[in-house]
């Protein structure tokens, strides 16, 4: 069992304490959200504290701040050597994390979203991956980065998971013009596609597009899609996005 701290409570916290406590971790966290800090206490009979406190109990200690105010909040503490750091704060450097949390100075990045407090979400891992599979494998696979451009590449790709979302979004609502039910058209929408990634095959590459043009043959609706979204420019205005968010990672 480890101390384990988190600074910052929000969105992604959460489901990170939740999973941590449920592996029998000793879990504190800061009072930042108070609603969200409290309900955690309540239901996981977590410690509760300001950053430093937290800092002071934790061994392993989870940097879970918009990055924007992570230098607001991070100068004033006081970390330990010795004590293990996860940054989950896209645009944050291992130079900027080995400033701010002297002198402690083994580090691990990643990339967690929500869901992985169920298990299935992968974490991309720049630094020391193998504390990252400590803590969170089986249930949530670690891939291991060799440098920080190729971990802002796998934020990038973190960032399609909105949009894939917004054009679902906007799916789902044609299809309630169409027929008048908002409830049934999201549902039908979120189903069939949940459903169909459930049974792909994964771990290999080329299995996305063996899928698509096993869908898209000659004469169907699926080809008829495929290629308008081509024609259309979705795929440039996602390799565009793509591109841009990856390199304002990199500023």
């Amino acid at each position: 069992m480890s101390r384990i701290g988190l600074i910052g409570t929000g969105h992604i916290a959460a489901p990170i304490a939740r999973l941590m406590a449920s592996k029998g971790h000793d879990i504190h966290v800061t009072s930042r959200n108070a609603q969200i800090s409290e309900a955690l206490k309540a239901e996981l009979g977590v410690g509760v504290g300001t950053p430093q406190e937290v800092i002071d109990a934790s061994d392993i200690v989870f940097l879970c701040l918009r990055p924007q105010i992570a230098a607001e909040v991070l100068q004033p503490l006081t970390f330990r050597a010795g004590q293990q750091i996860v940054s989950v704060m896209a645009a944050v450097s291992e130079n900027q994390l080995a400033t701010l949390c002297a002198p402690a100075s083994e580090f691990v990045q990643t990339i967690p979203l929500g869901f992985l407090q169920t298990g299935g979400c992968p974490l991309a891992a720049y630094g020391n991956s193998d504390l990252l599979a400590g803590l969170f494998e089986p249930q949530n696979p670690v891939v291991k980065v060799v440098d920080e451009a190729a971990l802002n590449a796998h934020f990038a790709i973190c960032a399609m998971v909105p949009g894939i979302l917004d054009l679902m979004a906007t799916g789902a609502e044609w299809l309630a013009g169409q027929t008048g039910d908002k409830v049934g058209a999201e549902f039908y929408t979120t189903q069939l596609m949940s459903g169909f990634l459930a049974t792909m095959p994964k771990g290999q590459a080329g299995e996305l597009a063996k899928e698509r043009d096993a869908l898209a043959t000659e004469g169907t609706l699926s080809l008829q899609m495929t290629d308008t979204l081509q024609s259309e420019g979705a795929h440039d205005a996602l390799r565009t996005a793509l591109t841009v968010i990856s390199k304002r990672l990199e500023a």
